[in-house]
């Protein structure tokens, strides 16, 4: 069975750009991200460079990936990076009372996260300690990585073996300041923002990028107490922070009990894209009130954690938030980048949670080189082609029944696309589980001179990659595109992502 469809699609009618950092990532000290995932140490028989796994890096670079937040989340607010430097056998440990309650010998610090960002060829987003720590000690930390000449921590970071600084744009002030970064309410993290904004210098040419700590889900006050601290209603911000975060996660279930990444039925389905869904409304809502204060739009807006959370696959450590990714999660993150592209506007970055093994990830690892590319992870390579391309207007004009589910109603096909270089890239999600999409894409506005598609799709929801099936969910060509005298027929398998990729 299957329902027809068609996408009208203006070529010649430039939106926002897309920026490449709306497919930012976040690394935490959390279970076996950093720690057996990026970094494994010198020793290990593992190929690695300065203790950073080079096929993690190798799989990673695939992706062109923007931007790396790190070292946390809610690790941001008990780290003190001056642990984190000088000679390893120096550093102190610490105890990650947030994940797992675990010892850390701090091996991974600031030197090393940096390597690791030039490794992959992303730009650093670092978090602050605002929960914890000091004015002093985030100015000093931005003086560390990002002042040349001479100073106290210029002379600290030759000292450590780096004469040059590092171009470090991205800085968080704080992070969940509502929760676990101070439990404060959102007047009390205001004053707190400013204070850390203003002696958080730009220094030799590095221009800091300052992201306030922003709301969680759908609470708008927290949004407006932090736009009222730069703005006046309509009236020209204040260069104290130049964005403001706001934290996402599709979790269908309760808190207590989320669910498996792997075992779930129909309507555990339903509820997840309902869930996922939503983050249109939760963007709207958040971009409405920063509308008021910065009509201009000068103030960004960043989604620096989102993605599914499952309960930790059994026998595992539950503070290590270690769960499979099935062809669902695909289609979650298939689903969030329309959104995101929607929203280009004013979303300027978005980071997923986490990139190797904590959470949705990219990729799974094991300490006997066992390495494994997510279907989430083919989502984001197959979805490049928008890094920095120029959205353009995407219409369902037909489109199937939507969903419903207690009250709520689930759209079950999703499309956004872009132009860059001659080229445009077309995304497309079929969200039936059960009916086969055909789909006429009804292209305006450019000749096409070509085509080729690509599809992400399994005989079951619940199929995901593992080291004894690599290859369950991997992209394989799109066949059957077909010409239509209003540009091009396909047909989308359930539950399925796909992209065509057009030569105007």
């Amino acid at each position: 069975m299957s329902t027809e469809s068609r996408i009208v699609i203006d070529l010649d009618v430039p939106g926002p750009t897309i920026s490449r950092h709306l497919y930012g990532h976040f690394a935490e000290h959390l279970g076996r991200c950093v720690y057996d995932g990026f970094y494994v140490g010198e020793s290990s028989s593992l190929p690695n460079e300065g203790g950073i796994r080079l096929d993690v890096v190798e799989a990673l670079r695939a992706l062109n990936i923007p931007n790396l937040r790190w070292p946390g989340g809610c690790f941001a607010d008990e780290y003190h990076w001056m642990n984190g430097i000088g000679p390893l056998a120096d550093r102190p440990g610490m105890v990650n009372t947030n994940w797992g309650n675990v010892v850390e010998n701090n091996h991974f610090g600031t030197h090393e996260f940096l390597a690791l960002c030039e490794l992959l060829g992303a730009e650093p987003y670092v978090n602050g300690n605002v929960g914890s720590g000091t004015v002093q000690e985030m100015s000093d930390w931005v003086e560390y990585l990002t002042r040349d000449g001479d100073s106290p921590m210029v002379r600290l970071r030759k000292a450590n073996g780096r004469d040059a600084a590092w171009k470090v744009p991205y800085w968080g002030i704080g992070n969940e300041a509502w929760g676990c970064g101070g439990n404060l309410s959102a007047e009390a993290y205001v004053e707190l923002a400013r204070r850390y904004a203003t002696f958080c210098k730009d220094h030799d040419g590095n221009k800091l990028y300052r992201i306030a700590a922003g709301a969680s889900d759908h609470d708008l006050a927290w949004t407006e107490a932090l736009m009222k601290a730069i703005s006046s209603l309509g009236g020209e911000p204040r260069n104290l922070f130049q964005a403001v975060s706001v934290h996402y996660y599709t979790v269908p279930g309760s808190w207590e009990h989320k669910g498996s990444a792997t075992d779930f039925d129909l309507d555990d389905y339903y509820r997840t894209m309902v869930k996922a869904q939503d983050i249109d409304r939760v963007l709207t809502g958040h971009s409405t009130v920063m509308d008021a204060y910065d009509p201009q739009r000068r103030i960004g807006l960043v989604l620096d954690e989102w993605g599914t959370w499952w309960d930790v696959e059994p026998g595992t450590n539950p503070g290590f938030l270690y769960q499979q990714n099935a062809l669902r999660d695909a289609l979650v993150a298939s689903l969030h980048f329309d959104v995101f592209h929607r929203h280009a506007q004013r979303l300027v970055m978005a980071n997923i949670a986490q990139t190797v093994n904590v959470l949705q990830a990219m990729l799974l690892t094991d300490d006997t080189g066992g390495l494994v590319l997510t279907p989430t992870y083919h989502v984001f390579e197959m979805n490049k082609g928008h890094h920095d391309a120029t959205s353009v207007p995407v219409h369902l004009v037909d489109k199937p029944a939507p969903y419903e589910l207690d009250g709520k109603s689930l759209e079950l096909l999703s499309a956004s696309a872009s132009v860059k270089d001659g080229h445009a890239l077309v995304s497309i999600t079929n969200l039936d589980p059960a009916a086969s999409a055909e789909v006429v894409l009804d292209l305006r506005g450019a000749t096409i001179r070509d085509h080729r598609g690509r599809l992400l799709a399994a005989s079951e929801l619940q199929a995901h990659n593992s080291t004894d099936d690599p290859q369950a969910v991997v992209p394989a060509a799109l066949t059957g595109i077909a010409r239509d005298d209003r540009g091009l027929r396909l047909t989308l398998p359930p539950h399925s992502f796909a992209t065509v990729e057009l030569d105007l």
